[in-house]
C-alpha cells in the first residue's frame, strides 16, 4: 500500500526525521487560514498516490495566503495520472542550499534491501541514472546487520552526501523496518540555509502481507488505487501497473518476472505486471486481456503461458473472447507452451486475427512485442 505524502511525513516525522510544517485540506478557503498559519507563503501539493505531480501541475508555490487559496482551487478537482485530487497538503517552504536523494528499496532479484542515493535531488531518480549512471550509487544492506551509524556513514561518504546525513540514513531504516515498508524514499532530503537537513518530500510503499500490523492506515482506500489496478482487483486479477509500452500477461508469478527481464533485454520496458494465475479460465483470460488493452501506455501484449493446470486452449479461448469484446487496436503477441498447446494453436488459427501473432518461443516472443511496440 502506497502511503499519502502527508501520510509518509508522519512516519518520517515520528523517527526523528525534520520536515516542515505542514496541513491539509480540501477546501480553498481552508487553504488560506493554513497558509496564514505557516506564515503567508506555502506549497501547495496534490495529494495523490502517483509520481510525476510537479510536472502534472500538482505542485505550486504560494506566495501568500490569497495565492494558497487560488492555487488549491486550480489543484482540487484535477487528474493526475488517472488520480482524481481530493485533498492537498500546504507546506512551509524553505530556503534550500542543496537536495539530495536518499532511499531504500526492495531488491527482488537480489532478495535484499538496497540503499539508494545521489547527490542529485529534487528530479525523478530515474531520469539521473539514465542520464549519468555514475551519480547513482547503491549499497546492498544485510539484513541481519541493517544500518549502523558505521554502514550509514560509509554509505553517504561513498555517495558524496553531508556526514550528517548518516543520521537520517539510519532513522530511514528504522521507518523501513519497524513499518513493515517495501519502499522508502526521500527526495529532496534539502540542506536548509540554516544548515539543516529537512525531508521536503516522501514516498513510503508498505507491505500489504502485514497490514494486520499497520491498522492505523485503515482499510486500503481503493478510490485513490490506480484505475487500472482497481479494476483489475475487481476481477480478481494481480496486476501492478509499470511505466512500459509492452503489456504483460502470464501464469505464475515466477513465468511473468522472467517476461518482464526478457522484454528489458529486448530494448523495451513492461507496461504491467499481470498474473493471470495457475489455473485460469477462459473469463479470466479475457478479463486480463481487457485491463492490459485498456491501458493507453499499451503499444503492443504479450500473453506468455505455460499450460500446467493452465490449458492453453483455454487461454486461447480467452483470448478470442477479448477479442471481440475489445476490438484491440494493438498487436497482441502470444507463446503457448505446455498442456493442450496444439488445440490453443488452433483456437487462435480458427478466428486468424490480423494483430494476433504466434510465436514459439519466450525469447522470440518478447523480441516481436518489444519490435512492434517500437514500431506501432
Amino acid at each position: 500500500m502506497d502511503l499519502y505524502e502527508h501520510q509518509a511525513r508522519e512516519l518520517l516525522a515520528g523517527h526523528g526525521i525534520l520536515v516542515p510544517r505542514a496541513e491539509i485540506t480540501d477546501s480553498p478557503c481552508e487553504a488560506r487560514a493554513i497558509a496564514r498559519r505557516l506564515g503567508g507563503p506555502a506549497v501547495v501539493k496534490a495529494q495523490v498516490r502517483a509520481g510525476g505531480r510537479g510536472k502534472a501541475g500538482g505542485v505550486r508555490f504560494a506566495a501568500d495566503p490569497a495565492e494558497a487559496e487560488l492555487m488549491t482551487r486550480r489543484i482540487l478537482g484535477t487528474d493526475i495520472k488517472g488520480h482524481p485530487v481530493r485533498t492537498v497538503m500546504l507546506a512551509q517552504p524553505v530556503d534550500i542550499e542543496a537536495e539530495f536523494y536518499v532511499a531504500y528499496v526492495l531488491d527482488r532479484t537480489r532478495g535484499q534491501f538496497v540503499a539508494v542515493l545521489s547527490t542529485e535531488g529534487g528530479t525523478e531518480i530515474e531520469e539521473v541514472a539514465a542520464a549519468r549512471p555514475e551519480a547513482v550509487i547503491r549499497v546492498p544492506v544485510d539484513p541481519t546487520e541493517g544500518v549502523t551509524p558505521a554502514k550509514a556513514a560509509g554509505i553517504v561518504r561513498a555517495a558524496g552526501l553531508p556526514a550528517r546525513a548518516a543520521d537520517v540514513l539510519v532513522r530511514l531504516w528504522q521507518v523501513l523496518t519497524r513499518e513493515d515498508a517495501l519502499l522508502v524514499e526521500v527526495n529532496p532530503l534539502a540542506l536548509t540555509a540554516q544548515g539543516r537537513l529537512t525531508a521536503l518530500d516522501a514516498k513510503v510503499t508498505l507491505d500489504d502481507n502485514a497490514r494486520f500490523r499497520q491498522t492505523r492506515w485503515g482499510e486500503r482506500d481503493a478510490a485513490h488505487d490506480d484505475p487500472l489496478e482497481a479494476s483489475a482487483a475487481a476481477r480478481g486479477l494481480t496486476y501492478v501497473k509499470l511505466d512500459g509500452e509492452v503489456g504483460v500477461i502470464g501464469n505464475g508469478a515466477g513465468l511473468v518476472m522472467s517476461t518482464l527481464d526478457v522484454i528489458a533485454g529486448c530494448g523495451a520496458r513492461p507496461a504491467n505486471f499481470l498474473d493471470i494465475g495457475g489455473g485460469a479460465s477462459a473469463r479470466v483470460m479475457s478479463d486480463g486481456l481487457s485491463v492490459v488493452l485498456s491501458d493507453p501506455d499499451v503499444e503492443a501484449v504479450l500473453v506468455n503461458v505455460f499450460g500446467g493446470i493452465t490449458a492453453c486452449d483455454a487461454v486461447a479461448g480467452g483470448i478470442v473472447r477479448a477479442l471481440d469484446a475489445v476490438r484491440p487496436t494493438k498487436p497482441i503477441v502470444v507463446r503457448l507452451d505446455g498442456n493442450n498447446a496444439a488445440r490453443g494453436h488452433a483456437v487462435l488459427d480458427d478466428r486468424a486475427h490480423p494483430l494476433v501473432h504466434r510465436a514459439t518461443t519466450m525469447d522470440d516472443a518478447a523480441r516481436r512485442a518489444a519490435h512492434l511496440a517500437n514500431t506501432t
